[in-house]
């Protein structure tokens, strides 16, 4: 198939996917934030805690609408875009799919309505419990959307049959406790989390800034700095346990983001900067902090993290013997009842998807020279220099909010809003400015988890460029122009959509007596500017 093809297909997945990222990690955050103020409601009483959720349930429904469009295209991409992986993978990669949208999304869409509208119908509890299904479907939905992601980055529970030269399902269980999934689910569910709450704080500051509406301002500060402090935190940890699980799960991967171009003596250290560079493959005026790696990713000072040339020198040798299972498929294909052929099959079936690299140079793999091999082999590096900056800048900005949130929690909780030096107004301008910074870490942390696994598909067992459907260059360029047209409109409707709710503010104010109190304590509105 010709490359441009492939890398017009790949560039298409990549814009819709992005599109989509746009809007899921606010969901996702965003709808359990709704449960904790709404719950701060039922058990006080209070109408402010009413005026807090409604505001910020009518921000969660316009973001709603745009992830649900651009989910819903993703999932149309797999059967437009990438035939053949539907076809060879589909039993499995379909299976959370269906289940998602059976289950999460129509959960999630029965209840999202009855939160909506349903405030003047049901009891409190009641609507606290459809917020809380609302919340719990868009979670649900994450989770079988990474669990089959997960799968393509570990494909645990499955085989090749060459009855019907397709893979298929053998243990559904271990598909869904992939430990691989289980790791990317709370990781980026908590991401979400802090992206909703650097929200809700960067409006709420705004809002303080401006002496607007502060009773609900300094409540919904409150709740987001506290809910950011522990998501952030948590993003830090689980990121950790990613990290591990790529130990024995994708160690090319781990490699790359690091940079380790050979394996070192265990524990291995972690560098904090370099220049890593394909060409002369090396890593240059690299700055080490000794054994952190080892420790991180193997949990002991004897574990050992393999180097990207100890990982190609093996990828070489299971493409070599993958070459007999290709042997074996394709005996299998004249003759089904072959069973020599099957034999020889079942001795080599789990490197097969490693021969499929080398149609990247040759159409048969049995013909591949040796050179080819070693290019093959070497294929199966992803962009180093990419991973190593996306991994430090990701990684940064997680430490990052933590000090945020760290702060914010400081100021709403101990301080009590009061300002010392101006500390406090600096502050509320920074927390407006950084809104976006939790979406590019989110996009930043799935660039580095599917460039990760170039050139696999599916890791290990399918190439992507053998994925692709059979479209044409045209095709590709005037779909990439339309989604693209569309998407970026939607996307120019929901901002403005969401700066002119901001602006009107929540539908019922109420300044409470308790609010008006002795400046530095309590609520006590900041002056507008």
């Amino acid at each position: 198939m010709d490359m441009a093809v492939i890398e017009l297909s790949r560039l298409q997945f990549a814009l819709t996917a992005l599109y989509h990222f746009l809007f899921v990690p606010l969901t996702l955050g965003l709808s359990f934030m709704l449960v904790i103020m709404e719950s701060i409601y039922v058990m006080t009483g209070r109408p402010i805690w009413r005026t807090v959720t409604r505001f910020w349930a009518k921000l969660f429904a316009i973001n709603f609408v745009l992830g649900v469009a651009t989910g819903l295209t993703m999932e149309f991409e797999f059967g437009t875009n990438w035939s053949y992986f539907s076809h060879y993978v589909g039993d499995i990669f379909g299976a959370p799919l269906a289940i998602e949208g059976l289950m999460a999304f129509f959960l999630e869409a029965t209840f999202v309505g009855l939160m909506f509208f349903g405030w003047d119908k049901l009891s409190k509890r009641q609507h606290l419990f459809t917020t809380f299904m609302v919340a719990l479907g868009s979670n649900l939905s994450a989770l079988w959307i990474l669990v089959a992601n997960g799968w393509m980055q570990h494909p645990v529970g499955s085989r090749f049959n060459p009855d019907t030269m397709r893979m298929e399902v053998t243990d559904f269980m271990a598909v869904l406790f992939n430990p691989v999934a289980q790791a990317k689910f709370v990781h980026t569910v908590s991401a979400g989390y802090v992206t909703a709450s650097v929200f809700v704080l960067g409006v709420s500051a705004w809002y303080l800034l401006k002496g607007k509406w502060v009773a609900v301002a300094k409540r919904s500060f409150t709740v987001a700095a506290a809910f950011g402090l522990a998501s952030s935190l948590s993003v830090v940890v689980l990121g950790d346990e990613s990290g591990y699980a790529l130990t024995d799960n994708q160690k090319m991967k781990l490699a790359s983001l690091e940079a380790m171009w050979h394996t070192e003596p265990a524990p291995a250290g972690i560098a904090i900067f370099g220049i890593p560079s394909l060409e002369v493959r090396d890593t240059r005026y690299e700055i080490k902090i000794p054994y952190v790696l080892g420790l991180i990713s193997t949990r002991s000072l004897t574990g050992q993290v393999e180097g990207i040339t100890e990982l190609v020198a093996k990828a070489q040798g299971r493409i070599e013997n993958g070459i007999q299972a290709y042997d074996a498929v394709e005996k299998l294909k004249v003759n089904r009842t072959d069973m020599v052929a099957r034999e020889q099959f079942e001795r080599h079936k789990l490197d097969l998807g490693y021969a499929m690299l080398l149609k990247r140079f040759v159409a048969d793999p049995r013909k591949a020279t040796p050179d080819q091999v070693v290019q093959a082999a070497w294929s199966t590096v992803p962009n180093v220099p990419v991973m190593f900056w996306v991994f430090r800048v990701m990684a940064g900005l997680g430490f990052f909010f933590i000090a945020f949130f760290g702060a914010a929690f400081y100021m709403a909780s101990i301080r009590r809003f009061g300002c010392v030096n101006g500390f406090c107004r600096l502050f509320m301008r920074a927390a407006v400015w950084i809104i976006p910074l939790p979406w590019l870490a989110a996009e930043f942390g799935w660039v580095l988890a599917e460039i990760g696994r170039q050139p696999w598909a599916i890791e290990g067992v399918l190439p992507t460029f053998l994925g692709a459907s059979s479209l044409t260059v045209g095709q590709l360029w005037t779909t990439i122009i339309g989604f693209t047209l569309l998407y970026g409109t939607l996307a120019v409707i929901e901002v403005r959509l969401m700066l002119a709710a901001i602006r009107k503010g929540p539908l019922e104010h109420i300044d409470e007596p308790s609010d008006a109190v002795v400046a530095g304590h309590g609520y006590t509105p900041l002056p507008a500017e």
